[in-house]
């Protein structure tokens, strides 16, 4: 039985003269939900596509699942959810269609149409995804990275225009497949959202590690006493307006 799932070892990866991550290390275990939090530019993409294998890094060493994500995409494939904040799909394309055609990549996947009643999306499988509300996107997002079943699943920016009920149902929902076994790695800019779900949080400023712990320890080690203000501290520099990294 695998109790890391994801480990980084000196991760670094630059832009020809720009350094976007550099030496981070944490590992995840099994069970965890884990933030990676930090302003824009501050490195999460790119951690996040060196881990999954999409883009190689300068150095380090990552595992996921037991895997190198560069030279086992394919099995990796098979085991890990993603759901990214930007998602683009065909233009005619039905809910019911998309769920279909991603359950039919996985050769263990879970029942699309129990998590369309979950994420409160019953009923819409005749209707095309270019005509759901911003609201039911996202919701579709994220239940697209739970179809293969997954056993580590990455959720960016998870409840971005929902409203407070379906955000609540979605942290339930998540908290659930937590207690089955399942580990998440969330990015999230809603500081209610990390202090409900995340056991752990690493804060990045400028591609450095500048916190990395429970969320209680993370507020302790500043002088505020609450996440919000502690995280302002962490990250030091206000948020700018694209993501570079």
């Amino acid at each position: 039985m695998i109790s890391k799932v994801l480990t980084v070892e000196g991760l670094t990866k630059s832009y020809e003269r720009v350094l976007a991550v550099d030496n981070l290390n944490f590992e995840v275990s099994k069970g965890e939900i884990f933030g990676l939090l930090g302003h824009n530019g501050a490195g999460k993409s790119t951690s996040i596509e060196c881990i999954l294998g999409v883009k190689k890094a300068d150095s380090g060493q990552i595992t996921v699942l037991e895997l190198d994500p560069v030279a086992n995409r394919k099995q990796l494939f098979e085991k890990v959810g993603v759901q990214f904040q930007q998602m683009n799909y065909q233009e005619k394309i039905m809910v019911g269609e998309l769920c279909d055609l991603t359950h039919s990549f996985y050769k263990t996947p879970a029942d699309w149409q129990e998590l369309l009643k979950t994420f409160g999306l019953s009923g819409k499988e005749k209707q095309m995804v270019s005509e759901l509300s911003g609201g039911e996107r996202q919701r579709l997002s994220v239940l697209l990275a739970l179809i293969p079943n997954p056993e580590l699943v990455f959720l960016d920016e998870l409840t971005t225009g929902l409203d407070t009920k379906a955000r609540c149902d979605v942290w339930k929902y998540l908290s659930m497949l937590k207690e089955k076994g399942l580990t998440i790695i969330l990015t999230s800019h809603y500081i209610d959202e990390v202090k409900n779900l995340c056991d752990r949080i690493c804060i990045l400023k400028r591609g450095c590690t500048v916190a990395l712990d429970t969320v209680a320890e993370v507020i302790r080690k500043s002088p505020f006493d609450n996440l919000e203000d502690a995280y302002l501290w962490y990250s030091g520099e206000e948020e700018t307006q694209n993501e570079h990294f």
